[in-house]
């Protein structure tokens, strides 16, 4: 049979995998709450189901598609070959505009019908803010 000492140090190696295997469990399970994930617009017309957890749509934004009412700025994403409207309440980043890149993170309510509470806008590496854009023309 085992000695004293090798049994000893199966038990440790057995706690510490069994620690190991919790801990990597626990970080997952409250890491899910916080996924979301990104889809174009042809991905969700091309969805078996509609999910209703959050998630990212991402595309450009479909020019002469932004309709600002007083409250609510409704557009088009559009990946080219599909569109989804989406409609959106509170200030939008300064970025935004036509023909720009756009991720809205919020909830699917059909597969044509997307209501974001999240904006974000995107830009190339190139972008400089206008701030700091005149600071360099004045020097």
């Amino acid at each position: 049979m085992y000695g004293r000492k090798v049994k000893l140090r199966l038990f440790f190696v057995t706690l510490i995998l069994i620690t190991l295997i919790l801990t990597v469990f626990l970080i997952l399970k409250s890491l899910e709450e916080n996924v979301v994930f990104f889809q174009s617009p042809t991905e969700i017309k091309t969805l078996s189901e509609l999910d209703t957890n959050k998630i990212r749509v991402g595309g450009m934004v479909k020019k002469n598609s932004i309709n600002v009412n007083s409250d609510e700025v409704n557009f088009i994403i559009t990946d080219f070959k599909n569109e989804i409207n989406v409609s959106y309440s509170g200030a939008v980043p300064n970025l935004f505009a036509e023909e720009k890149g756009v991720v809205a993170e919020g909830f699917l309510k059909d597969r044509n019908f997307f209501s974001a509470t999240k904006i974000l806008a995107k830009h190339d590496e190139n972008y400089m803010p206008p701030e700091v854009k005149e600071a360099l023309e004045e020097k």
